[in-house]
């Protein structure tokens, strides 16, 4: 019986109020978001921390004190070792978890997996659009721990797969209908914001951001007034825009609602929780943007964990190497895009 090793990679997230300080500072050491040598970028990460704890202290709070993040994972874990089961019964599949700057960090789910001795491994990143400061930060990371055995096979994204739209799609009717289908109402997509800068040299990630919404988009012909803005900028840089709260105080201004749909996560978290479902709300009453509603992310509905699945049992058919699911291609001029960055490095695809 074939053994397969899934590990899936997120960003993480404290798991008390202590672990606030600290979870910042891995985050922004990591050169993939600060791009410096490590003499200027750790005091500045250390500085970031210190400076922004107390307000992340105070986000968190809101959520009992943790990030759920792990535990959303955790479930996903589980569904999905359940969906390749049902697929798959001559594979023994065990999914790990993998989290970029918080526990289980990289290196704990590295020595988990070699000890589970797999055939094959299968890196699957829960960012459906691949970016320089996600995707191939945790690919990377995970080259430099893992020395256990097994063939090798990384997603990079999956940004139009069929079962993440449907989710997607299924999330946004949901809510709409549970509002009894108000009319006068803009469907926006949000996604986690970068520096502009970031995209200017190469990273694909807007890109993908662009054609996840157009795919939800065709699934919904009852919403023929939807765009695509950008959410938790941080500092002084020009961030992708155009931003989600300019687009919430736009629709009110306009006399219309908003649908809020956060295609750039799978899982509920600050973002999620706090950003959109608190500040955000709190935005739209005070410019008069009603009604303000939001989808739930994909988390464990059937058709992301199906996909999933599919995404898994045939990447580890295939070489070695990274590679999109899906019908996804970056389109020329996306220099960092992970199939481009791969072939100039010689590994297969």
């Amino acid at each position: 019986m074939t053994k397969l090793a899934v590990v899936l990679f997120n960003l993480g997230g404290p798991d008390d109020l202590k672990a606030v300080k600290p979870f910042l500072f891995n985050l922004f050491r990591d050169p993939a978001i600060i791009d410096l040598p490590a003499a200027a970028r750790y005091p500045l990460a250390a500085m970031i921390a210190t400076t922004r704890a107390k307000t992340a202290r105070a986000n968190y709070e809101v959520m009992g004190g943790s990030s759920p993040l792990l535990a959303e994972t955790q479930d996903q874990a589980a569904a999905l070792e359940d969906a390749l089961r049902a697929r798959a019964p001559n594979v023994k599949a065990r999914c790990f978890i993998a989290m970029r700057y918080w526990q289980p960090f990289a290196k704990e789910a590295s020595e988990e997996v070699a000890a589970f001795e797999p055939d094959e491994i299968v890196l699957l990143p829960l960012y459906p659009q691949y970016s320089t400061t996600t995707t191939a930060s945790s690919l990377a990371e995970w080259r430099r721990v893992y020395r256990g055995p097994g063939r090798t096979h990384a997603i990079c994204c999956y940004p139009t797969a069929r079962g993440l739209i449907e989710a997607h799609a299924q999330a946004i009717r949901t809510v709409w209908e549970e509002a009894r289908a108000p009319a006068n109402l803009r469907l926006l997509f949000s996604a986690h914001g970068l520096p502009q800068k970031v995209v200017e040299a190469g990273d694909p990630y807007r890109a993908q951001i662009e054609a996840t919404a157009e795919a939800i988009a065709e699934r919904l012909p009852e919403f023929a007034d939807w765009r695509v803005s950008f959410q938790s900028r941080v500092g002084r840089l020009p961030w992708l825009s155009p931003y989600t709260d300019d687009e919430i105080r736009r629709a009110g201004a306009e006399g219309k609602g908003v649908l809020i749909a956060p295609i750039a996560f799978v899982s509920e978290h600050v973002e999620t929780l706090v950003e959109l479902d608190r500040d955000y709300a709190r935005l739209a009453h005070d410019v008069g943007c009603a009604p303000y509603l939001r989808a739930r992310t994909p988390g464990v509905a059937e058709a992301f964990i199906e996909e999933l699945a599919r995404t898994v049992l045939e990447a580890a058919k295939r070489e070695e190497g990274v590679a999109p699911h899906g019908p996804w291609r970056c389109p020329a001029g996306h220099a960092k895009c992970a199939l481009r960055v791969g072939a100039e490095a010689g590994e297969g695809a």
